[in-house]
């Protein structure tokens, strides 16, 4: 991201925090749960959400996103789960 936007690491990391509050790797980070939240409020099972976000292993991935939703993955499925169409 930083060489896209002509910038180096340090500067890029600054001003990036300096408007979203967060680093970007923890932005990633969060896209990357979100995107995963969304798959499995849609059906999609757990370890198989937290592979295709690039996540080594489902406690892995399990731990971060329980960190950030409060909740655990199938916990938070259960209660957000998309009816199909």
């Amino acid at each position: 991201m930083a060489r896209l936007a002509g910038m180096s690491w340090a500067v890029f990391h600054l001003k990036f925090k300096e408007v979203t509050t967060i680093s970007p790797i923890q932005f990633v980070k969060a896209m990357r749960l979100n995107s995963a939240a969304m798959m499995i409020a849609g059906g999609t099972v757990v370890s198989k959400a937290a592979l295709k976000m690039g996540y080594a292993s489902a406690s892995q991935f399990s731990r971060a996103f329980k960190r950030m939703y409060g909740q655990s993955p199938r916990q938070w499925g259960e209660a957000h789960k998309i009816p199909p169409s």
